[in-house]
């Protein structure tokens, strides 16, 4: 399958100029799978009164419903959503045509204070589509190998990480992406945004990694869309050749 990597700058507050800059990305290739960044339709926010939807309402998640619909194909991306409780979440997403599934992101980016308005998720979520196993996973989460081990998340081909890295500490974006890759055999499918936002500059880095560690695309550091093939094949050949995973350590 192709997995598009839809990599843009946000604009702060603004769905409707989002979803707009999203679609013209989505424009430029044709994919299978489409990924966008944390928070794609806002900008990342630890503060969400200002900036979050209603689920039922929300003008970005129906654009991303549509799109599976009109394209036959998935989307992916997290949204600042409030519930009918009026609680706060970080929710990574992941529409197709009939289906909608959805991970509320667990590690909360205590730096920054993220967990003082937003509820954390405690389940894993792995979506099956189009023949592969996709393990939902936003940001933040990328630091915390035990919380996207295979086997404990549960069994899976590829983890999808959605992000607002910024650019300071763009070199253990790179580097994670890499060892979840190694140490789980599996595809790293990891976007995140470009641009500049309240004094915190992005650079993007989206990327898609092999089983082995291998660098298969990479949108560097410019506002584009770029394609990687995934295949399942690929993925049981690697744990097949080399079945490391059958060694791995118990949960204590």
């Amino acid at each position: 399958m192709n997995v598009s990597l839809l990599q843009m700058d946000i604009a702060w507050g603004n769905p409707q100029e989002n979803i707009c800059r999203a679609e013209s990305l989505m424009n430029q290739q044709t994919a299978d799978l489409y990924v966008l960044p944390e928070m794609w339709s806002t900008g990342y926010s630890v503060y969400p009164e200002d900036i979050t939807e209603k689920e039922e309402t929300s003008a970005a998640l129906l654009w991303m419903q549509r799109m599976a619909a009109e394209r036959a194909c998935a989307v992916s991306g997290s949204l600042a959503i409030r519930d009918e409780q009026n609680r706060y979440f970080n929710r990574h997403y992941f529409v197709t045509e009939d289906n909608l599934n959805f991970y509320d992101k667990h590690h909360l980016f205590t730096f920054a204070h993220e967990d003082v308005n937003y509820q954390a998720g405690g389940e894993h979520v792995v979506v099956t589509y189009a023949g592969l196993r996709f393990l939902l996973l936003t940001c933040y989460d990328l630091r915390f190998p035990v919380w996207s081990r295979y086997g404990r998340a549960g069994e899976y081909d590829a983890i999808i990480y959605v992000a607002n890295w910024p650019q300071a500490r763009q070199e253990a974006w790179n580097t994670l992406l890499r060892a979840r890759a190694i140490e789980n055999q599996c595809y790293v499918v990891g976007v995140n945004r470009v641009g500049l936002e309240r004094k915190t500059t992005f650079t993007g880095g989206s990327a898609v990694i092999d089983p082995s560690g291998r660098l298969l695309v990479s949108c560097e550091s410019r506002i584009g869309a770029c394609l990687a093939s995934l295949s399942v094949d690929e993925v049981r050949e690697v744990r097949r050749q080399f079945p490391v995973l059958n060694d791995r350590d118990s949960i204590f």
